[in-house]
């Protein structure tokens, strides 16, 4: 019965932990229900160490927490292989269950390793257990191409623990929740001096954000902005005389009547290659362009049989030639088909295929004094290739730009867990991110991370608003720029490794 009931227990904590990020119902990050649901699971690894459990059972409660968790986070995959794909519901389901399980093994090896290897007291324990954690969630964001979404740091872009983020990021900001945590639940009150020490850690960590704040960089100027949400529901988007005639329509008429110094559509607005588009509709969209005051960003496939790109085009007055930015970090299962899986395309009737990716760090967009970065929908979970446009201050954007289509999830918290990670990016880099998406969420976002402008989603609209560019590099621009998530990555192995020949030479 007690086994029953721990396990019961990781269960319940990971489904926290997915809450957390997105609460169901109000789409708010709960930082606090994250905290708990850490402290969960740090408190139950010590009871299986307590008890001297092996490292079966160890990695078995870690995998059961983190499979409930990350099947809880994405379970609205469910949504595009089943609704859209026309996979069968049971089939659909075990995709689901299966990708999580398969990424929750990597939270197991760092639970068992944990309860095996890690050691007793309460900071050292504490320390370890964060290390593991932040080891887990980096392999999970890298390893085979990567599939961070959910991040457990995601749940802090509001509370106390936001500070963080302009200093290490959302894996950083994971790693120091990930120790207040486990301090808090390894806490042994029979240990003053530990206790203490543990007690002074969790003041760190808290009162750091508070006395050290980095600079916001300088404002750059205001720009007006136009985002255009069309509404276009999946099931037609591609269907001809129907869907792609009603975008054709309607982004052509808001692209021309528009008023605001920069108009953007959303991720593949125009769903056509422009060699399948009516006689002169991109070029009269170039045409409105190339005089005044305007610009605009408009997202369309590129390519011919050789390949394509998902991409937009920037029309803007007094240029040679359209800009273009190409989608560099492509969708596995999406926008390429990983080896050995095109039996699993060939289930769903979803026209996928292999996309060609555009380059890391492409020029950003230049107007009225802002340097534009675009990133094309998944692209903004990966903040160090983000980085990557912050390596000189004189050319690093003002503004960041997200262009979506997650209308394949249907009316889904993945709409709020997307635009907590676009909220997250922009407290990283203290920069405002601009996003326009099909069905939402279309808003803008300050510097500061915080919402100032939004349209209901899964409605059709316009949403008009100012946003004020910024300059300046944040410390986590200046590092990861140069070195990505390398210091992460090192900080956690040495953590362990030192735990790890402290515990060899005392055996």
């Amino acid at each position: 019965m007690r086994a029953a009931l721990l396990a019961l227990a990781f269960l319940l904590a990971g489904l926290g932990q997915a809450a957390s990020i997105a609460m169901p119902g109000s789409g708010r990050p709960l930082w606090l229900l994250q905290l708990v649901s850490l402290g969960v699971l740090a408190f139950g690894l010590r009871r299986l160490r307590d008890e001297n459990a092996g490292w079966r059972r160890a990695g078995l409660h870690a995998w059961l927490f983190s499979t409930a968790w990350l099947s809880g986070t994405f379970w609205w995959l469910f949504i595009s292989m089943h609704t859209y794909g026309g996979l069968a519901a049971p089939l659909a389901a075990i995709a689901v269950l299966a990708l999580a399980a398969a990424l929750g093994l990597y939270y197991a090896l760092a639970g068992a390793w944990f309860v095996r290897r890690g050691p007793r007291g309460t900071v050292t324990g504490a320390l370890v257990f964060a290390a593991l954690w932040t080891l887990a969630e980096l392999v999970r964001g890298s390893w085979f191409t990567g599939f961070p979404w959910g991040a457990g740091g995601y749940a802090h872009v509001e509370g106390p623990l936001a500070g963080w983020a302009p200093w290490v990021g959302v894996y950083g900001i994971g790693a120091v929740a990930a120790l207040a945590a486990a301090l808090v639940a390894l806490a042994r009150p029979a240990a003053r001096a530990e206790l203490a020490g543990a007690a002074l850690l969790v003041a760190v960590v808290f009162g750091f954000p508070l006395v050290a704040q980095p600079s916001r960089g300088e404002a750059a100027g205001t720009l007006q902005v136009a985002l255009l949400q069309g509404n276009i529901a999946q099931d037609e988007k591609f269907v001809p005389n129907g869907g792609i005639e009603n975008a054709l329509r309607w982004y052509g008429e808001q692209l021309r009547d528009a008023r605001a110094s920069l108009v953007v559509t959303p991720e593949t607005a125009i769903p056509l290659l422009p060699q399948q588009l009516p006689a002169g509709y991109l070029e009269a969209i170039q045409a409105r362009y190339a005089s005044g005051s305007q610009a605009a960003v408009v997202g369309l496939p590129l390519g011919d049989r050789q390949g394509y790109t998902n991409t937009v085009l920037g029309f803007r007055p007094g240029a040679a030639s359209a800009y273009a930015y190409s989608k560099h970090h492509l969708v596995p299962f999406g926008e390429f088909i990983p080896f050995g899986f095109r039996w699993f395309i060939d289930m769903m009737s979803i026209p996928l295929g292999d996309f060609r990716s555009g380059g890391l760090a492409q020029p950003a967009l230049a107007w009225q004094g802002q340097r534009i970065a675009p990133n094309i929908c998944y692209e903004d979970l990966f903040g160090d290739e983000i980085g990557a446009n912050f390596r000189d201050a004189a050319t690093a954007p003002t503004i960041l730009l997200n262009v979506s289509n997650i209308a394949w999830f249907g009316d889904s918290i993945a709409i709020d867990q997307h635009l907590a990670i676009s909220r997250m990016r922009a407290l990283e880099f203290a920069r405002p991110m601009v996003r326009a998406t099909n069905t939402g969420a279309t808003v803008v976002i300050d510097a500061e991370g915080r919402v100032t402008h939004a349209l209901p989603r899964l409605t059709r609209g316009v949403l008009e608003a100012p946003v004020e560019g910024r300059t300046g590099l944040t410390p986590y621009a200046r590092w990861v720029a140069h070195l990505g998530l390398w210091p992460l990555w090192g900080l956690a192995c040495a953590i362990v490794a030192v735990a790890f020949v402290r515990r060899r030479r005392a055996a």
